[in-house]
């Protein structure tokens, strides 16, 4: 089965339980995780699709999941009437629910299981059991995804993802566990711990800000499991403390932050409906910084932004460039506002203050500049320092990997010095 995986490292784990269910045994054409990020993600996806079909043998067909095909955790029932341009292709369309767990008579342990889940612990029982699918017996990564968390409560104005994946829920702590000594055992090296809101892990809400309890599901990983790398995908601020800084000064968790900062004014985060203000970002941003590790590799920071919200004056703006500029964000996910005018909706699309498409345009150039700039120097920087890099890929002679604070590194920029340069294998080298 050909695939495509647009964006999310969610969908990215749910890509590979997919591929390993037995669901697609006999069945031929291709698989698509789809994005509702934005309009312009939503276009891209449909585009594909619509270009797919037309290529397709007789017997092959389009399978379609994750947020495009979704409301409220279940397959949407008015996906050809928010989806128009897709109407007249149904019969080589298949809409699938998240997860195979949901689907009926699938070929795999489920086979004679009773569906659809319809209870908030029938949701959760089958997070517990979807590792049993794939059992680890083949990979589409070097790396495992480990699906923690999903959801969210918190209902930004700007997100979409949240009406299509629904309210928050995460896995137990032992059953987290199963899966990394599992896929360690098979012999895989590195696992990213990924979520909604995976910042939210053990609270009973993403609304929920009396005290993270991340660092204590990291502190079991690192306790209770050999795997040799940890990386933690994107976080909301809210949820970053002191006890999840610290526990990054560990060499065997990636030096890599991924925060979800969105804007750094107080005005607009206060509009987006976020739980934080500038100051906090300003505090967390220090202390993330200063982090001294055992290994002396540098700290990476990444955000992601989006650039004229509705409302947002050029010193609104500069409240965020200034951000990037004087804590040195090493990499920018910048976006322009999306209104979600095309299919679904969000709140903040019928937000009188709009900004001008050429004025976000502008906005975005100049802060997509200046990050750009601080990626080069912070890359420069790191240039004759020695990394452990993961073999993610090996095609014509030619590898691609990534070292600890998250350089993509190929021969034409890092010198092997070590170790047998093949997939899943970790290296030795510098970075040149």
């Amino acid at each position: 089965m050909q695939y495509k995986i647009f964006w999310c490292k969610v969908n990215k784990y749910y890509t590979d339980i997919w591929l390993n269910s037995g669901f697609f045994e006999w069945k031929k054409g291709i698989f698509i995780a789809s994005c509702v990020v934005t309009d312009k993600a939503k276009k891209k996806w449909v585009k594909f699709v619509i270009d797919s079909i037309k290529k397709l043998e007789k017997e092959e067909k389009i399978y379609l999941s994750w947020c495009g095909s979704l409301d409220k955790w279940k397959v949407l029932t008015t996906f050809y009437e928010v989806y128009k341009e897709l109407a007249p292709y149904k019969d080589k369309i298949e809409v699938l629910p998240e997860e195979p767990k949901l689907v009926k008579n699938i070929m795999s342990y489920w086979a004679n299981a009773e569906y659809p889940l319809n209870t908030e612990n029938e949701k959760k029982q089958s997070l517990r059991d979807s590792s049993l699918l794939s059992e680890w017996q083949k990979s589409i990564y070097t790396k495992k995804f480990i699906l923690i968390q999903s959801g969210c409560d918190s209902f930004c104005t700007f997100c979409l993802t949240v009406q299509k994946r629904w309210a928050h829920f995460f896995r137990l702590k032992e059953d987290i566990l199963r899966d990394i000594i599992d896929y360690e055992k098979a012999g895989w090296k590195e696992i990213v711990l990924t979520g909604v809101n995976l910042g939210a892990w053990g609270l009973k809400s993403t609304n929920d800000l009396s005290g993270s309890r991340l660092s204590e599901l990291i502190k079991s990983i690192l306790q209770e499991t050999k795997i040799r790398r940890i990386r933690i995908s994107s976080l909301g601020p809210e949820f970053v403390d002191d006890k999840l800084l610290k526990l990054f000064e560990n060499k065997r968790i990636y030096p890599h932050f991924h925060y979800s900062l969105q804007s750094g004014s107080d005005n607009i985060l206060k509009s987006m409906h976020r739980h934080y203000d500038g100051k906090y970002i300003k505090d967390m941003l220090e202390k993330t910084k200063k982090i001294k590790r055992e290994d002396w590799v540098s700290v990476s920071i990444w955000a992601d932004l989006i650039i004229g919200f509705p409302g947002e004056t050029e010193e609104n703006f500069l409240d965020t460039y200034n951000l990037v500029r004087d804590y040195n964000i090493t990499k920018l996910h910048a976006f322009t506002f999306s209104p979600h005018k095309y299919g679904e909706n969000v709140p903040a699309w019928s937000y009188k203050n709009q900004v001008d498409e050429k004025i976000k345009k502008d906005r975005y150039d100049r802060i997509s500049k200046l990050g750009e700039n601080i990626r080069n120097e912070f890359i420069d920087s790191q240039k004759g320092r020695s990394f452990e890099v993961l073999i993610e890929s090996v095609k014509n002679g030619k590898f691609k990997g990534w070292t600890e604070n998250y350089i993509e590194v190929t021969n034409d920029n890092f010198e092997v010095i070590s170790g047998v340069v093949k997939r899943n294998e970790i290296v030795v080298g510098k970075l040149k």
